[in-house]
């Protein structure tokens, strides 16, 4: 198995139970949707598996390393392979669309030539590249802040490539475009899935979407997996135990919105 998340709990403050146990795999080359109410742990389980938040227990493998246990360069190489996606973009406004790209390989820079910008020619060639990839050659030069929200979103996935994933962590990443546009960067994903052999986990909040993106969906609900089967094993009956959320549960804070 190329992910493989077991048995993940996570509480905020001491109280909040977003993750009580949650365990899955997913195979290389790969379509996976997370569905669930909004605070039912699925971004919560995104950042642990890429390492941005820390688990109160469970662990997580990334090709058979455990990235939980993981620390220093080790930690970086695996969460190296493990390319983000988020519903804002995370992108710096203010910079160019080009060198947004190339911020992907500050972690595997020096100080200096980090802060200076010499990424040197063989990493703008390939930035460039990938730019074009998802239609954006010719806003290399211009800055993010004028791009429109779709724009935005195909710089991020041109960063995420940038850093060669094995697999991509998509978290809403459509919420924020209309349906034109975002089924345009849905069909971006399923073709680096289908055509790269790159796998994708996508936090979806669209179970229709979810069915026709993905090979296989996971079901969240009060911090336990309650479905993990094929997108067309997704029935109403299903759909029902997925969303018909948790009356123990606490999940309102800020911290564990989705």
């Amino acid at each position: 198995m190329q992910l493989e998340v077991k048995h993940i709990k996570k509480t905020y403050n001491g109280k909040t139970e977003a993750l009580k146990d949650a365990s899955f795999s997913v195979e290389k080359g790969s379509f996976v949707s997370l569905l669930g109410l909004s605070g039912a742990g699925k971004s919560t389980l995104l950042h642990v598996i890429n390492g941005s938040l820390k688990a109160d227990g469970g662990e997580v493998y990334v090709d058979g390393q455990c990235l939980t246990s993981a620390r220093g360069k080790k930690r970086k190489a695996i969460q190296k392979t493990i390319g983000c996606i988020y519903q804002d973009f995370c992108l710096v406004e203010n910079s160019t669309v080009l060198q947004n790209v190339l911020n992907a390989c500050l972690g595997e820079m020096g100080l200096a030539a980090g802060l200076l910008g010499l990424f040197g020619a063989d990493r703008n060639v390939k930035a460039l590249q990938l730019l074009e990839s998802v239609g954006l050659a010719d806003k290399a030069c211009e800055r993010v802040r004028n791009l429109s929200g779709g724009q935005k979103q195909r710089v991020a996935i041109a960063r995420a490539l940038m850093q060669d994933p094995s697999i991509i962590l998509a978290d809403e990443p459509v919420a924020s475009l209309d349906p034109v546009t975002g089924r345009q960067i849905l069909e971006i994903l399923k073709s680096l899935q289908t055509e790269k052999g790159i796998s994708v986990l996508m936090n979806c909040h669209s179970p229709e979407t979810a069915a026709e993106f993905s090979d296989r969906i996971i079901g969240l609900a009060g911090g336990y997996i309650v479905f993990d089967g094929a997108a067309s094993e997704l029935t109403q009956a299903v759909l029902t135990d997925i969303y018909k959320g948790d009356p123990n549960s606490e999940l309102n804070s800020e911290e564990t919105a989705e």
